[in-house]
């Protein structure tokens, strides 16, 4: 028994999300829609799609009935996930769904609950919550051998992919807000953001009135005091994927681009001797991890759970958990870096 999946979107990410169902083998891909017939030419000549096999359409509306689907895969920008994933969830399909679930987390509260009542799952793709790197520096972490946490880091740049429904802070920050609460176990209870528009100032539906934002500076604040700052930037021709979290016995160092060595722990202290602070105990660590692509975890995830009938909304919680704090880095942006404190979402305690 194969798992028939179909696929909103085929852009950038969308074609990835499909060469992986296609490689599954459990999985077998029913339809393809997007609204460019160019894309759709693109998939059908780049997969050697056979069209008495794969329904390839510009609009879900031709598929979305279809007999044999059983879960549906939404990879179109943000602002059109709300009506699509419910529509899904109601016509009884599981759902996975890109970051950001939607934009707003009303909206993805109610996404839960359809999920819920419908017993199906609905899966964020928070990609890098799957990566073996990260889930390992989780485990660092959670031992302590870091010490008493103090601070963490984080640089997300590259030339582009620019985007034109959401700005560089909700493209691009969301993985590093992502990755340090996962490793710290917590959420941030306040935030502060601000940010710069050179590209599209004639748009009005980012964070920014007058446009969205190509380069942001954000600062996490947590109950137990640890800080973390991050730098997003779709502008800089250096590109940078490196997290960092800073404890009193050393730090973790996740850097995506070194690809032999993606994570470091790296020790040293400080010993004192009088009035002055002598660098201690210095040494440097390459943690060994499986190599795995962390998307092809995602949609492995989404069709096990699928096949086992385990229902499962918790990213879905994440995704709003996520997506409350993006609101609030937004607000923060909009006025000029005010600290914003995050209000709990209902029943968040339960997530």
């Amino acid at each position: 028994m194969k798992i028939k999946i179909a696929i909103v979107g085929a852009g950038r990410w969308g074609t990835n999300l499909i060469r992986n169902f296609l490689k599954h083998p459990q999985a077998e891909v029913v339809a393809v829609v997007d609204s460019s017939p160019e894309r759709l030419i693109d998939c059908l000549q780049k997969f050697n799609l056979d069209e008495n096999l794969v329904t390839l359409t510009t609009e879900w509306e031709k598929v979305r009935e279809q007999k044999d689907i059983d879960g549906v895969v939404v990879a179109t920008p943000a602002s059109t996930h709300f009506p699509l994933i419910a529509d899904a969830l109601r016509l009884g399909y599981h759902v996975l769904a890109e970051k950001p679930l939607t934009l707003d987390p009303a909206e993805c509260l109610e996404l839960i609950r359809l999920a819920e009542i419908n017993q199906k799952q609905l899966l964020v793709d928070h990609t890098y919550l799957f990566n073996s790197v990260v889930e390992k520096g989780e485990q660092i972490v959670k031992k302590g051998e870091l010490g008493e946490l103090r601070y963490g880091y984080a640089s997300r740049t590259n030339l582009g992919p620019v985007r034109q429904d959401v700005d560089a802070l909700w493209d691009l920050a969301i993985h590093d807000v992502a990755i340090f609460n996962y490793w710290l176990g917590e959420t941030p209870i306040e935030v502060q953001a601000t940010g710069k528009v050179w590209l599209q100032n004639d748009k009005g539906m980012g964070a920014l009135v007058n446009g969205l934002t190509d380069l942001n500076w954000i600062t996490l604040t947590y109950a137990n005091g640890f800080q973390a700052y991050i730098h997003v930037c779709w502008l800089n021709p250096d590109k940078q994927r490196k997290l960092t979290v800073v404890g009193s016995k050393g730090s973790l160092i996740f850097d995506e681009l070194a690809i032999d060595t993606p994570l470091i722990l790296q020790r040293g202290y400080f010993e004192q001797e009088g009035e002055h602070f002598i660098p201690a105990g210095l040494s440097k660590e390459v943690i060994e991890v499986e190599k795995k692509e962390p998307l092809r975890t995602v949609c492995d995830r989404f069709i096990t759970n699928i096949i086992e009938q385990k229902p499962s909304v918790d990213t879905g919680k994440l995704g709003a958990q996520l997506v409350q704090i993006l609101i609030c880095l937004s607000q923060s942006l909009q006025q000029n870096g005010k600290v914003i404190t995050v209000p709990q979402l209902p029943n968040e305690k339960q997530f």
